[in-house]
């Protein structure tokens, strides 16, 4: 997932993007070179080619997701890309439109970002106390360099935590900063608490989570 200001490297290798790439890339000099990032909520983003008899699942994905801007694009030898892209602004899908191109277009509307409120920057100090609690007891070791911006900080922390595809699509969805710091004032809590709980239980890597996504 993505969210505003946040940087996102992508390796892109499946034949649909790489025309998506290709495509950006051959823009006009000056046009924004720019593509939207959702999140899955059912089915496999990256699967082997159907075989006869066999039928791959519907991709579903979630509404609300975030504009990814092209930064920087290098192109192998073998046509795949490694591309650099920051978050920029978030939109809700209104429904996806037929197009000659391999790869899914959406028609969006523009969700609005309000900026910090009184709320907000109350908010901000302790959810910056919580973030250093829950870095600390996660990494331990020297603490890191955060933001004291409310809206950086409310991103920041919905990125990098160990959140949950859903804890994370709603803090994307957040109506406004303060409702976002909120909400992660009491994942912050959760998850420091967690953290603890299986520092101080031995346990193999089965038993902390589900294995991997193909996605």
């Amino acid at each position: 997932m993505l969210f505003p200001g946040l940087v996102l490297p992508l390796h892109i290798f499946e034949d649909r993007w790489r025309a998506l790439v290709r495509y950006l890339r051959d823009l006009p000099d000056g046009t924004p070179r720019e593509f939207g990032v959702v999140a899955i909520d059912r089915g496999l983003e990256v699967m082997p080619p159907p075989t006869e008899g066999i039928s791959t699942s519907e991709v579903v994905v979630h509404e609300v997701g975030c504009v990814a801007q092209v930064r920087q694009i290098t192109e192998h030898p073998d046509g795949r890309f490694d591309i650099v892209t920051v978050g920029a602004r978030r939109f809700r899908i209104t429904g996806f439109v037929p197009s000659p191109h391999p790869y899914p277009v959406a028609g969006v509307e523009w969700l609005p970002e309000p900026p910090a409120d009184d709320i907000a920057d109350n908010l901000a100090p302790r959810v910056l106390s919580a973030f250093r609690e829950y870095l600390s007891v996660l990494r331990g070791g020297p603490e890191d360099q955060l933001p004291e911006d409310p809206v950086v900080l409310s991103h920041l922390v919905a990125a990098t935590a160990s959140l949950t595809v859903a804890d994370r699509q709603a803090l994307l969805s957040a109506p406004d900063p303060a409702s976002r710091l909120r909400a992660e004032l009491k994942l912050l809590g959760r998850e420091t608490s967690l953290v603890r709980e299986i520092r101080a239980v031995p346990a193999t890597l089965s038993q902390l989570g589900p294995a991997p996504s193909q996605n």
